[in-house]
């Protein structure tokens, strides 16, 4: 039996497979334990992987730094992905208070860490480690020990940042949770009263296209062609059905508008009362339901890269007379389709027309779910080529005794963000399933926590020995509840948010799953949701880059 306890005990790759596995299914397994509701999930793998390193298994050291860097490189880059399309769209000026309070909420969590930081007296790379535990983000604490590694500190340094971010972790999670529960106290929240709140509120925020029927009493507009009621509005506008001499037809810019005429318009909310004002009053004819309309109406999927890098007013398949598109939904954002808009893989688009109109629109459009399912690797290797090379290239400073990197996890993540956003413009399709996203995400978190926890656990009888443990919890309390609060009450009595909005919008800023389920079982509706995506991919940015410069900036 020796041969079996050398392949647990000797660094070798049949070990390290071997110690990875276990450490990352015990890490899975032990993550489905719920304690008040409430699971640390994924983290598990580290403090399995800091317990197997405590009682004295080692991994080779080439391979435990190559599966930490690859894992780190998977995990950012499938987060960009995944975030980019709803990072530029929660930069919008609709969303800027959301993310303006969010971003206090990191700036506060960072000057409570270095107003600790000077009272404790603990390395900076600790309090770094605290910060990213108590706020539960791991990236922040991959990039503050990729700056660290690019500054050649020892390796002592690093390991007791991760001892420091697996001790403060557990509170942050029902820390951020505590802090709901809190606010809710403090602003008397009516769990009933609310959830009626918004559903008023939804039908006046709603930032969705509407549609109405109107009917053409301008006499302006009689004899002219639709194309001339497009021009005379500032936002583009889809007349989606028209009952034009009787007859109900998709029409086309040269149709002939005539006194009488019934147009179902889909336009943006803020241009309805402009659309109005050029055509008539609202009709209660309703388009959709004539029983004399051969119309129908399909939601079709983007699958044919053929048609992804034109605009859209350049793509004849899509002009035809016998249908029109009428919508279009890309990462959860509704909008108006018009001639300037790029297609993306996976757009869904609401085409209206004849039967015939619709299958030629499905034609071009593809809608071949068997298409997206299968990932176009190339694209990703090259966007992850690019983010190390991105992330290598040295900046220098005056102040800086060693040029400064944004390292393996700046690189990928802010190449990701902008490949997700204008990758097709470069025919580099980063399109991936949300299942196969959320495999390439939960595998290089795995990979990357086994490591650090492998690396990490001979350290920890010494780190709760001269009692720093102890301290380190505290400190982690402080910076997960107390910016919370403070920002909480602030968004409550100074922006008017709601309870709802700022449960949210606070499990946004922590970019904290568990937060918002709790969140949203206590509202019974996906309300702290919208806030929550709207706020998270600029949080999750803000918090990579506030652990990095903590190091870079204080060691």
């Amino acid at each position: 039996m020796d041969w079996l306890k050398t392949l647990f005990t000797e660094p070798t790759i049949a070990q390290a497979v071997v110690i990875y596995g276990l450490v990352i299914a015990m890490g899975i397994w032990f993550g489905r334990i719920k304690i008040f509701g409430v699971s640390l999930g994924i983290t598990w793998v580290l403090f399995i992987g800091i317990f197997l390193s405590y009682i004295g298994i080692t991994i080779d050291k080439e391979i435990d730094h190559f599966l930490r860097e690859f894992g780190l490189i998977l995990f950012v880059y499938s987060i960009g992905l995944q975030v980019g399309p709803g990072f530029f769209a929660s930069l919008k000026k609709s969303a800027f208070s959301n993310n303006l309070l969010a971003a206090s909420v990191v700036l506060l969590g960072v000057l409570t860490t270095l107003l600790l930081f000077y009272i404790s007296g603990f390395r900076i790379s600790i309090m770094s480690g605290v910060m990213s535990g108590a706020v539960t983000n791991t990236p922040g604490l991959a990039a503050a020990q990729s700056a660290m590694k690019d500054l050649h500190v020892n390796d002592a340094d690093s390991s007791f940042m991760t001892l420091a971010y697996a001790v403060a972790y557990p509170f942050g999670v029902f820390g951020i949770i505590l802090s709901l529960l809190i606010l809710k106290r403090l602003f008397r929240t009516n769990i009933e009263s609310e959830q009626e709140l918004h559903r008023k509120l939804n039908v006046i925020r709603s930032s969705r296209p509407v549609s109405m029927h109107f009917k053409l009493e301008n006499t302006m507009m009689f004899g002219q062609p639709l194309r001339k009621l497009f021009s005379l509005v500032k936002q583009p506008v889809v007349v989606s059905r028209m009952n034009h001499h009787g007859d109900i037809i998709t029409p086309t810019p040269d149709t002939i508008l005539a006194e009488g005429d019934i147009l179902l318009v889909v336009s943006p909310k803020e241009e309805i009362e402009q659309v109005k004002m050029l055509i008539g009053p609202t009709s209660e004819m309703n388009l959709k339901d004539q029983p004399e309309s051969n119309l129908i109406s399909r939601t079709i999927i983007v699958t044919r890269k053929e048609i992804t890098h034109k605009r859209l007013g350049d793509i004849p398949e899509l002009h035809q007379n016998n249908f029109t598109l009428t919508r279009l939904n890309r990462a959860g954002i509704e909008m108006i389709p018009h001639g300037d808009i790029v297609l993306q893989l996976a757009d869904t688009i609401k085409v209206v027309g004849t039967e015939e109109g619709v299958k030629l629109a499905t034609t071009a459009i593809g809608n071949s779910l068997k298409r997206l399912e299968v990932p176009d690797l190339a694209p990703i290797f090259i966007g992850i080529v690019l983010g190390v090379i991105l992330g290598s290239i040295p900046f220098y400073f005056p102040t800086m005794p060693v040029p400064v990197k944004i390292g393996m996890a700046g690189g990928p993540l802010i190449v990701a963000l902008l490949l997700s956003r204008y990758g097709n413009k470069f025919y580099l399709n980063n399109y991936t399933t949300n299942s196969a996203n959320l495999m390439i995400r939960e595998l290089g978190i795995a990979l990357f926590l086994a490591s650090v926890g492998l690396g990490s656990g001979s350290n920890l009888s010494a780190a709760f020995t001269n009692g720093g443990g102890w301290t380190w919890m505290l400190m982690g309390a402080i910076i997960t509840m107390l910016p919370l609060l403070i920002i909480g009450i602030i968004a409550h009595r100074f922006f008017r948010k709601t309870y709802f909005e700022i449960a949210g919008l606070l499990a946004g800023a922590s970019t904290d799953p568990p937060a918002l389920a709790f969140a949203l079982k206590m509202a019974g509706s996906d309300i702290p949701s919208a806030t929550y995506a709207t706020v998270y991919p600029l949080t999750m940015i803000l918090r990579i880059l506030a652990a990095q410069l903590l190091i870079l900036f204080f060691l």
